[in-house]
């Protein structure tokens, strides 16, 4: 086995799981393209509203597909020693856990695109105008979600409680790119939010910059790695 097996593998299981499809795909794909095409009908701005909630879901799409989908997929895994098995192969740790974060990171920015797509057809939203640089923020982004949530299981006591455990990252995110609408916030929290890899991803699609926010990113993954490196368990905690 290798690299490219754990690859597939992850895709395999995530495809198969029906509960995660609906959870990981159906749910933010319906909010990325539902919410902009309501917003494009029912406000005076029209597209223009509709433009900034759909760069605003970004941020709920890699929440959900990303941070959420490899947090669960890998606390289920690790209490059903799925991973304990894959450790006593010829895989190292390393491959074992970048194919799940490659796999998670490609079916996100497969979102992503998607939904692009489906808002420039149902609410009149504009394509990127740099299609590049659109690309490199949101994979750079969809890797660094899917490497967080991977370190986040170590802060998960049991697969059954993944979900709950990880649903306050998906509201922060949202409320923090906006994606939630303009909720009040007191002035000392916006710099902290700001700070966040969902809310910077957004901000570079809308703005086209994309130093600090590579930067900020590089940052994050830098602190996901090491939280890996300390906290990662590969079998569930004995009591």
């Amino acid at each position: 086995m290798s690299l490219t097996a754990t690859y597939r593998l992850g895709t395999r299981l995530f495809w198969r799981d029906k509960a995660m499809l609906f959870a990981s795909v159906v749910t933010p794909v319906g909010l990325a393209v539902g919410l902009p095409t309501l917003m494009r009908y029912v406000t005076s701005g029209g597209v223009a509203n509709a433009a900034a909630l759909a760069h605003s879901t970004i941020a709920i799409l890699l929440a959900i597909t990303a941070f959420m989908n490899i947090a669960v997929a890998l606390t289920g895994r690790r209490d059903t020693l799925v991973l304990k098995r894959l450790r006593a192969t010829r895989l190292t740790d390393g491959q074992i856990l970048l194919g799940q974060i490659a796999a998670t990171a490609t079916q996100t920015m497969a979102m992503i695109v998607v939904c692009t797509v489906a808002v420039r057809f149902s609410a009149g939203v504009p394509l990127p105008a740099d299609p590049l640089a659109f690309a490199a923020v949101t994979i750079a982004g969809s890797v660094v979600l899917s490497l967080l949530g991977a370190a986040y299981t170590a802060a998960i006591p049991r697969a059954e409680l993944a979900a709950a455990y990880t649903m306050p990252v998906f509201l922060v995110a949202g409320v923090a790119a906006g994606a939630m609408g303009p909720i009040p916030l007191p002035a000392w929290l916006r710099p902290v939010l700001d700070a966040l890899p969902t809310t910077v991803v957004v901000d570079a699609v809308r703005t086209g910059e994309l130093l600090t926010p590579v930067l900020v990113l590089a940052g994050w993954a830098a602190a996901g790695v090491l939280a890996l490196r300390l906290w990662f368990r590969w079998e569930p905690r004995r009591s």
